[in-house]
């Protein structure tokens, strides 16, 4: 039972991180009393949130032998259509080069510049699609401005996390391969892994994204996930998760290999390695847990989701989950295929060989 509820807990854990967005924290989410929460309330009140987040457009004209007037009157058009959009709440020209060909406006967003609405504000101004239909759908659009690269950091790290995912797990897999001569118990701990990271990320949105527990941690608003945070907490949690599953997994296979039946392999090798891995899990989570109530919100959400990466993978997965599944599994945890356990260089993390060889010329030399 304790084993099922661990799983369900984990997966209910996880649940929000299906609505993970990335970004930038900004002014709205400093503390209370700083001169920077201050000033973006402040502006926010006398001319709307938008004025935090001002983007820079610049519109290159298909034309290039057109007039002062003439390029003047389609800055004015572009600024026309686009002030007509629901999240744009200004439309500014702003300047023009010598040879009238490319113009500049500033844009105001309706929403602050973390926003999901200034986020899809500027994809759509990328898109090419927003002046079509009109008299001048065929001018070309780029978008700039503090904000606009902060989206554009954002959907960068966003479009390379499965990459990263998908080569840490495939990595992980073939050295624990190599390590345990084993399928399935790579198998497991590497889904252990994904599951705390997934559960781990899941509590960070819901906290800083939704806004749950928010009184608790003194957040002064929402907005998304700070952009390298998923990357950092992944790096981290997945160099502990398998030190942790080490230090018990290696008992394991050394007992396994002595003669030791399955079930009775995985009581032995958790037995031996559970005190190491609670003992150092409290560690990094005491160390991590110190950086939770501080003043700066992406402080605070490193430390949390390192904190609570490590209390899941730890205590969780690594010392519950992973040993149950190698229990039920039984012998079917140890095996590998022939053709596999050939080409595969033996890794010999217990010193089994070293042992045996040490032992063979000690009987030798007659000792």
């Amino acid at each position: 039972m304790a084993t099922v509820g661990a799983l369900v807990a984990l997966v209910f854990l996880a649940l929000p991180v299906g609505s993970l967005r990335l970004g930038l924290p900004d002014a709205s989410q400093e503390p209370a009393d700083s001169t920077a929460y201050q000033a973006y309330q402040e502006t926010e009140e006398s001319f709307g949130e938008g004025m935090n987040s001002p983007l820079l457009v610049l519109a290159d004209l298909p034309e290039s032998d057109l007039s002062e007037g003439e390029a003047t009157d389609q800055q004015i058009a572009v600024a026309e259509h686009l002030a007509q959009r629901d999240d744009v709440e200004t439309a500014v020209p702003t300047g023009m080069n010598e040879a009238h060909d490319v113009i500049a406006l500033a844009i105001i967003p309706t929403g602050g510049p973390a926003s999901e609405a200034t986020e899809n504000l500027v994809h759509d101004l990328r898109a090419g699609g927003v002046l079509a239909d009109t008299d001048v759908a065929d001018v070309e659009l780029s978008v700039a401005g503090a904000a606009a690269a902060s989206i554009d950091i954002s959907d960068v790290v966003a479009d390379a996390l499965p990459v990263y995912l998908g080569v840490v797990i495939g990595l992980s897999l073939l050295l624990m391969i190599m390590v345990f001569r084993s399928l399935l118990l790579p198998l497991v701990a590497t889904l252990g892994f994904v599951g705390s990271f997934a559960a781990t990320m899941g509590v960070v949105v819901a906290i800083f994204q939704w806004g749950w527990l928010g009184d608790v941690f003194d957040l002064t608003g929402t907005g998304p996930i700070l952009t390298f945070l998923p990357i950092l907490v992944m790096g981290i949690l997945f160099g502990l998760g398998m030190d942790y599953q080490l230090f018990t997994a290696t008992g394991m296979r050394e007992a396994y290999a002595q003669g030791a039946k399955p079930k009775v392999a995985v009581r032995k090798g958790l037995v031996a390695g559970r005190a190491v891995v609670t003992a150092a899990a409290l560690i990094m989570i005491s160390v991590f847990a110190g950086f939770i109530f501080t003043d700066d919100v992406m402080i605070t959400s490193i430390g949390l989701a390192l904190a609570v990466g490590v209390l899941l993978d730890a205590f969780v997965v690594r010392l519950l989950l992973v040993p149950s599944v190698l229990h039920l599994l039984g012998p079917a945890a140890w095996w590998l295929p022939k053709w596999i356990d050939r080409i595969l260089p033996n890794v010999d993390v217990e010193g089994t060989a070293l042992e045996q060889e040490v032992t063979k010329r000690s009987q030798g030399a007659g000792i």
